[in-house]
């Protein structure tokens, strides 16, 4: 019989393992401490979990830990279970009540055996042929049931062998063992249930997040990438930071829950882009709008190309009457000229519109000399300039083909990201989201957007989140205006960025030092794309 201290001790263990249970949230990890608590708490050689399967057919087995034979199955053991699944009916569809496991299953019932070598109502045969190839002596068995608060049965817990406390002679389990056991069961079903409905509700919410960024793909197949990159940068920084035990970044750790934070405000940090113009998003010309107006432009130097030849020809008839060859030949060589020159001027336009990373000033000035001149007229017939004032506003562009206020469009995203986020009532483990999603268009010198926020008034989640931000735009080889950047140019220009206070230099170290770039090139870049990276050149 159990002692009073015994029994008390094993009350309190049961206690802290319930109070443990409900706080793991690794489901793997809370199953195998199930089996680990029950073989304590009872003192029991063996433990085996099966789960049930989805289809309310079989029992799965999950976990298995033998003390005496050293055997550790699924779990963290990394050793997989190949025992196959225990079925709960028969073929002619009755119940399979020969097996202990699936019999508490199907009645959730407890089931305890002192010997199952003496036990007629079961069918031992796998345990007989098990113990016969291993040498092990399977003797007494406790099957409890795992029933959540609905009576549902999620798997079966059961105890091999009961060890006796000083002897190490194995015994019957007791009703101590027992009641103990299913105390247990009770708390272990309800740790299980409230993990699977967090999955659940998980997973229904990062469903909704890519729900988003599918819009944003559907909206423009340019972002919808970017969606998916940048969380997976951010997520190797972050785990490279992680993992720095010197230096100034060396106190930075994160568990899971910090983890999923930043998973979660990766996947969301652009979801603002739903309310941004599709034409503004995708603009790769600087005349895009919904048509490249480039061809208006086109088509308007033909028709002064036609006016120039049908004025030459105009010329030379009214010379037939003298017979003067040689001015008839200056009248064409001056509109031949005339033609190359605007000729010159619509393919100077044409590369223009494609927009550079810059325009010199004499660019910009031949753009505004094109627009002002070249005797245009209008459809009324009136003189008029070449360019309109949109056209020439858009042609002037000094870098990249967005304008001032189509760039604020763009700009705008991350307000109404912050907008978003902000609005949603984020659990408390979630609470950063939008601080994290929010502040990847900082800068660290405080002339970032949009609250102009320094380094030092910045998380470092949010920091590295800027620098993946950043690197994913450079290689980004799905871009309209531009081609993806080798390896090289790109962290050239993020390492400039570091040392004119646009990125943060002590995670820019990690970037580099740890060749995150580089492991994410592997996975996301373009062959091409991988060239050696020398960091001696940006001294």
């Amino acid at each position: 019989m159990d002692s009073v201290d015994d029994l008390l001790r094993r009350l309190e263990q049961l206690n802290s393992i319930g109070t443990a249970l409900s706080r793991e949230r690794d489901i793997t990890r809370l199953l195998e401490s199930i089996v680990i608590a029950a073989k304590s708490i009872t003192h029991a050689d063996g433990g085996t979990l099966y789960r049930m399967s989805d289809d309310g057919r079989f029992l799965r087995f999950e976990i298995l830990r033998t003390d005496s034979l050293h055997a550790q199955m699924g779990g963290s053991s990394g050793n997989p279970i190949n025992f196959p699944d225990l079925p709960l009916f028969t073929e002619v569809g009755g119940n399979n009540d020969s097996l202990v496991a699936a019999y508490s299953a199907l009645h959730k019932q407890t089931v305890n055996i002192a010997d199952a070598y003496n036990e007629a109502n079961f069918d031992f045969s796998g345990t007989q042929h098990f113990d016969a190839r291993t040498g092990y002596r399977s003797q007494s068995f406790l099957s409890v049931p795992l029933t959540d608060h609905e009576g549902e049965v999620l798997g079966v817990l059961q105890l091999i062998n009961a060890i006796q406390p000083g002897s190490g002679k194995v015994v019957s389990f007791s009703g101590t063992d027992q009641s103990l056991a299913e105390s247990l069961a009770s708390q272990a079903a309800i740790a299980i249930t409230n993990r699977n409905l967090t999955i659940q509700l998980e997973q229904l919410f990062e469903s909704f997040v890519n729900l988003i960024n599918l819009a944003i793909d559907e909206k423009s197949h340019y972002t919808g990438g970017h969606c998916q990159r940048v969380p997976a940068l951010t997520m190797m920084l972050a785990e490279a930071v992680n993992s720095t035990l010197q230096g100034p970044l060396a106190a930075f750790t994160m568990d899971d829950r910090d983890r999923y934070e930043l998973k979660i405000a990766g996947l969301l940090h652009d979801c603002g882009k739903v309310t941004t113009p599709v034409h503004v998003v995708d603009k790769a010309t600087k005349l895009q709008t919904l048509c490249d107006r480039i061809d208006l432009i086109d088509t308007r130097f033909e028709v002064l190309k036609r006016d120039r030849e049908i004025a030459a020809l105009r010329a030379q008839l009214a010379l037939r009457d003298v017979c003067d060859v040689a001015a008839e030949a200056g009248v064409w060589a001056r509109c031949r000229a005339g033609l190359d020159a605007l000729d010159d001027d619509r393919t100077f336009l044409r590369a223009t519109n494609h927009g550079a990373e810059s325009m010199s000033e004499a660019d910009l000035q031949r753009v505004r000399d094109i627009g002002r001149s070249n005797g245009w007229r209008n459809v009324a017939g009136v003189a008029a300039d070449f360019l309109s004032a949109d056209e020439m506003e858009n042609l002037t562009i000094p870098a990249g083909t967005l304008t001032a206020a189509e760039r604020e469009t763009i700009n705008y995203h991350i307000v109404a990201t912050i907008k978003m986020l902000e609005e949603l009532p984020w659990p408390t483990h979630l609470k950063k989201v939008p601080e994290y999603a929010g502040g990847h268009h900082e800068r660290m010198d405080g002339t970032g957007y949009p609250k102009g926020l320094t380094r030092e008034q910045m998380s470092i989640p949010a920091r590295l989140m800027g620098i993946a931000d950043i690197f994913e735009a450079l290689t980004a080889s799905d871009r309209p205006y531009k081609k993806g950047m080798k390896l090289s140019q790109a962290m050239g220009i993020m390492h400039r960025f570091r040392c004119n206070g646009h990125i943060d230099p002590d995670l820019f170290d990690v970037f580099v030092n740890k060749r995150v770039y580089l492991r994410y090139a592997e996975q996301f870049l373009d062959p091409w794309q991988i060239d050696e990276v020398n960091p001696q050149v940006w001294q």
